[in-house]
């Protein structure tokens, strides 16, 4: 194992201008999250008072040169409390440091702090990267969908979709669709904006924006998994219409109730991987995720590059020391077999099953799959003969430049799985540690949403986002049809813009009178707005049980008297319409979305939302820069 990288020697050396004349002695140590007791890599240690320091290492180590004379060091890292040591005779100062949520509230998202959080993650660490690998910022490489390719070496992809627009619920009343817990599309839009540009905008899916967020929802009660919250108000975005929400939350588990779990790590160490924000923040995560087992749970290691290969065998959860040295000692190079990798992973998974247990193969890539089955036709093929193993799927993206994004949503999609995009150390904790068990357990597998709309109050309608996860709507009562699947404290929100009933409307479309069949033009005026149906299987399950109820006239309210997480929502879902391009977003502006956001705000407990709005205040500037630039 390489006990000092090439990051950690460069910034040792900034300790050497402290002036010679001084007597020095080294003081060494590592640096740890509190909660979670993982390493935190890039954080700095400064000798207060100077501009002298250094930063930790990708195990949380560093190595410091001090005065002999009493000084003090400084650890400090974004979102996280400063500790000041005093450093006396000691050799050896090990620190903890805890999230300062107080701090990320307060924090305004500056092309400064940019700078100081990707050197917190390695970036200024290594050599400076190609400077041609950079997103064409016109509005080519904002629409360019299927491949965005903004320098000879950025072969970034995402899938293309069309936005539904509306149907009317005389001719069209059923909306069928699939569940959608993943929320990777936050993360690298996040990714996007804090390098200074907008997303493309097929990579923005404006569901996942939404569930990235957690909401009151009310907890199941009774036999089902999940409860079901409605609310509806008026649209924000257009005047007349109305916004319903429909919100399903997961039953909570606690870690230690959560069932046994057979888990294969999935790592790809291929030569693309070699990059402080892949490899080395890849350790860092699956570190964090190894201090949240226990002693019954069971971890195999297995790696990727030209070839695959077993690096763990099943070891138990609270044999630690022996995961982290197996990640410690990975390295990146060759090329990429990711489907040999796959089916090694599913063939370990499938030897060690655990009946009734969380089995799960947990696939972290950048996507760029290069040897052997690579198309995304053939990981379809592949992986949807593996998910009839009962083995479920956890895929994590990671990485800029050549990141393929549509293989990873195909992967999680087909593969009964759930998919993030691991931009940071924060959101490396937010997926693995405190969301662990709805990232890991799954408590509900192909959920289905079918919603009947009435006629006599609704003329149309249409979803926003889950282009991708439509379904036919036979498809509903096919238990054969696979769809997504939802984990334990997961929830999952979806938002219809309704046209009501004698609203005239230019955007629904017209379709001539029947000849054949007579229509009921009246609907039925039993004071229901919609009928929502919902059908799951266990997780170990092969048959479908059905959860259904109306929404009913008379329970609109004006936006100011809706619920902070309607209003919440509604303020994602206005941003996510104009940077995916909508062109159903009538009078909506970043502006009132971040107006809106602050209004509906709440407790925040992780600083989430506050970053949120942090972000949009900078997509503001960018989003209006472009506007300007197609004038």
């Amino acid at each position: 194992m390489k006990t000092l990288n090439h990051a950690f020697l460069l910034f040792t050396a900034l300790a050497l201008s402290i002036p010679a004349a001084l007597a020095q002695h080294t003081v060494t140590g590592t640096v740890t999250e509190a909660s979670s007791g993982a390493a935190m890599p890039g954080v700095s240690v400064i000798i207060r008072g100077t501009a002298n320091g250094v930063i930790t290492d990708t195990a949380g180590r560093y190595a410091i040169q001090v005065p002999a004379d009493s000084c003090h060091l400084r650890f400090m890292y974004v979102g996280f409390k400063t500790i000041t040591k005093p450093v006396k005779k000691r050799k050896v100062i090990d620190v903890s440091l805890e999230e300062d949520v107080e701090q990320l509230q307060e924090v305004v998202i500056t092309a400064q702090r940019i700078e100081r959080e990707q050197k917190a993650l390695g970036y200024a660490i290594s050599e400076v990267a190609d400077e041609e690998a950079v997103f064409d910022q016109s509005l080519s490489g904002r629409v360019a969908g299927v491949n965005i390719s903004g320098g000879p070496h950025n072969t970034e992809s995402y899938a293309e979709v069309e936005e539904t627009g509306f149907r009317t619920a005389l001719r069209q009343p059923l909306s069928t669709f699939s569940a959608d817990v993943d929320a990777a599309s936050y993360s690298n839009m996040r990714r996007f904006i804090n390098d200074g540009m907008l997303p493309p905008q097929y990579a923005v899916r404006v569901e996942e924006m939404i569930n990235y967020f957690d909401y009151e929802y009310n907890q199941p009660e009774g036999e089902h998994p999940f409860a079901v919250n409605l609310e509806q108000a008026e649209c924000p975005w257009a005047p007349g219409h109305r916004l319903v929400k429909i919100g399903v939350q997961g039953r909570v588990m606690e870690n230690q109730s959560l069932p046994l779990s057979n888990l294969v790590f999935l790592l790809d160490v291929s030569g693309s991987m070699d990059e402080p924000h892949k490899l080395p923040l890849l350790k860092s995560a699956f570190r964090m995720l190894t201090s949240q087992l226990r002693p019954q749970d069971r971890v195999s290691i297995v790696v990727y590059a030209g070839a695959a290969g077993v690096v763990l065998p099943a070891t138990a959860g609270n044999n630690k020391d022996a995961i982290v040295n197996a990640l410690d000692r990975l390295d990146a190079g060759g090329s990429t077999a990711g489907g040999q990798g796959i089916r090694l992973a599913y063939d370990i998974a499938e030897k060690n099953f655990i009946k009734e247990g969380n089995n799960r193969v947990i696939l972290a890539t950048d996507g760029d799959f290069n040897i052997g089955e690579s198309s995304n036709g053939a990981m379809q093929k592949l992986i949807e003969e593996k998910r009839e193993s009962g083995v479920f799927l956890t895929v994590l993206g990671f990485g800029t430049g050549n990141y393929k994004d549509d293989r990873m949503e195909l992967l999680a999609d087909k593969g009964n799985g759930n998919y993030a995009y691991i931009d940071n150390i924060l959101e490396a904790k937010k997926v693995l540690v405190n969301e662990m068990g709805g990232t890991l357990v799954t408590i509900a597998k192909d959920v289905k949403f079918q919603v009947e709309f009435n006629p006599a109050y609704v003329a149309g309608y249409r979803l926003i986002g889950y282009e991708n996860r439509r379904l036919n709507d036979e498809d509903f009562n096919d238990d054969k049809k696979d769809a997504g699947d939802i984990g334990a404290g997961h929830s999952v929100t979806a938002l219809y813009e309704i046209i009501p009933a004698g609203v005239a409307s230019s955007l629904l479309p017209e379709i001539d009178a029947l000849k054949y069949q007579k229509e009921n033009k009246e609907g039925a005026r039993n004071g229901e707005w919609m009928n929502i149906k919902l059908r799951y299987k266990q997780p170990e399950g092969h048959k479908s049980a059905l959860l259904e109820m109306p929404l009913m006239c008379g329970s609109e309210k004006p936006l100011s008297k809706v619920s902070e997480d309607f209003r919440w929502a509604a303020a994602v879902a206005e941003a996510g319409l104009l940077l995916s391009g909508s062109e159903l977003a009538g009078t909506a502006s970043l502006m009132h979305a971040i107006s809106m956001a602050r209004s509906a705000r709440g407790a925040d407990e992780h600083g989430y939302r506050i970053e949120f709005i942090n972000l949009m205040e900078v997509a503001s500037g960018l989003y209006e820069s472009e506007l300007e630039a197609k004038k």
